[in-house]
């Protein structure tokens, strides 16, 4: 026994463990976590070495005693040592609660690795579509540009040589119409690239919050599988966690890409059928397109009217009750978000349809209710709603009649003069994020589209409340 005490009093052990401790307490702060944990597990294995050789020093001595000497000693300061050290050390986390948040983990990296091999082949899919789209659209470009020659050179000939017959006239108009069809069917293989493109930017934005997801659920697992009251002590001494994300900022990403998504659909889906139901009762196509696109933007005003409205009210309730650890501005969109429904969208379309009425570029015909197309302005009104929950929120590009077209905010439509700079009017506005345009709009630019909407500005506006009753027949 006198040999393994002398060794353990040489080897110095508490000097070593105090020094190491001493060494941690200055640069826990510096170190990461993993790098915390293996410096007390260090500890740790160490006290354990210490104890094991404490234990045997206690069996020499015992064994020196006899069979009865330190019995009392035993009795009285080891077994109930002993039998309290197991009571402390049960962890506060019980094995059931700990295999379902191992369970849990496993299902959540099973989905992810289901849902990135789905996401994974879909992005194949697009690309391999996109790049036989562009190869189609190359040829046709081809094609037309040989179309285009093929034309001029018949021109050109037949105004020198003055012998085109009617047939060969009438064969040129059949050229001209293939070029024309040619050409629309390039505007809507462009239009699907850009659906392509706006569809891998989603998947790419799911993927992202996914990812997110696991790694707050690794924390969550690594949090519960705390080793010994140890190193729950050292935790509760460590610095302040930051604020918690809240549920509006963890979901902004798949938000954002679902509200745009649904702005697009509002173009290409219920923007046409509402076009298809107005000229039923309008005959003149120019005439609808500003109707849909001025209820667009008077639902975008309208909504943010209400948004604004409606998270003063929210901000005065929360005022008197927030003690969160977030702000009372993220308590205020937290709260927003949850309760979209709350939104009184029936209000702000019977604003749109009121400040449509006393729009003078859309007077005509005075016999026409846009009660017809409430259900367009409900959908636009609840996207804008949902977009100002967004940071930065998103919003619609300003736009005049006859304003300089530009590339970057809108693309021609098919109608379109496509050597005319000024825009005649608006199909559909650009939506804005910041100052980033995010989805293009459609334009019509026609030669002096400047002087047209001036005269049409100065032409005068026949009121909409004079008339008794709209027929709809």
């Amino acid at each position: 026994m006198a040999d393994t005490l002398r060794r353990l009093v040489n080897s110095s052990p508490y000097s070593v463990l105090q020094d190491k401790l001493d060494a941690w307490y200055k640069d826990y702060h510096v170190y990461s976590c993993d790098q915390n944990l293996n410096r007390c597990c260090e500890l740790v294995e160490l006290t354990s070495k210490i104890q094991g050789q404490l234990f045997t020093i206690l069996n020499l001595t015992a064994q020196e005693g006899g069979h009865y000497s330190g019995v009392d000693t035993l009795k009285s300061r080891l077994l109930p040592w002993l039998g309290s050290c197991f009571t402390i050390a049960a962890s506060a986390v019980s094995s059931d609660t700990s295999l379902s948040l191992i369970q849990e983990s496993v299902e959540k990296d099973r989905k992810i690795r289901e849902l990135s091999s789905v996401h994974e082949s879909n992005l194949q899919k697009i690309e391999d579509q996109l790049c036989s789209t562009r190869i189609e659209l190359d040829s046709v470009k081809r094609e037309l540009v040989d179309t285009h020659i093929e034309l001029d050179s018949t021109k050109n000939k037949s105004a020198t040589t003055l012998l085109a017959t009617e047939d060969e006239i009438l064969h040129l108009k059949s050229e001209l119409r293939v070029a024309q069809d040619q050409l629309d069917l390039y505007k809507r293989k462009l239009d699907v690239l850009d659906d392509y493109e706006r569809q891998v930017r989603i998947l790419r934005d799911e993927v992202s919050f996914l990812n997110a997801e696991k790694t707050v659920l690794q924390d969550r697992l690594a949090r519960s599988r705390s080793p010994s009251p140890l190193l729950r002590r050292s935790r509760s001494v460590s610095p302040v966690r930051g604020e918690s994300p809240t549920r509006a900022q963890l979901t902004s990403s798949s938000r954002h890409a679902r509200l745009v998504s649904r702005f697009s659909d509002l173009y290409a889906t219920e923007r046409l059928e509402s076009q298809s139901l107005l000229l039923k009762y309008i005959d003149d196509l120019e005439t609808v397109q500003r109707i849909l696109f001025i209820a667009a933007v008077e639902s975008f005003q309208a909504a943010k009217l209400a948004y604004r409205q409606f998270k003063s009210r929210v901000r005065k309730t929360l005022s008197s009750t927030h003690i969160g650890p977030e702000s009372l501005e993220d308590a205020v969109v937290d709260y927003i978000v949850r309760n979209l429904d709350l939104y009184d969208v029936q209000t702000s379309i019977n604003d749109v349809i009121n400040a449509m009425n006393v729009n003078p570029r859309i007077s005509f015909p005075p016999e026409v209710d846009f009660v017809l197309i409430s259900s367009f302005i409900r959908e636009a009104c609840r996207i804008a709603f949902a977009m100002q929950t967004l940071d930065p929120p998103l919003d619609l590009a300003f736009s005049s009649d006859g304003e300089l077209y530009s590339d970057v905010k809108y693309r021609r439509s098919f109608d379109s003069e496509f050597t005319a700079p000024l825009v005649a009017f608006h199909v559909w506005p650009a939506l804005l994020e910041g100052d980033t345009v995010i989805l293009k709009g459609e334009a019509v630019t026609r030669r002096g589209a400047l002087w047209k909407s001036r005269s049409r500005s100065s032409s005068p506006v026949r009121s909409r409340s004079g008339s008794p009753s709209r027929t709809f027949s």
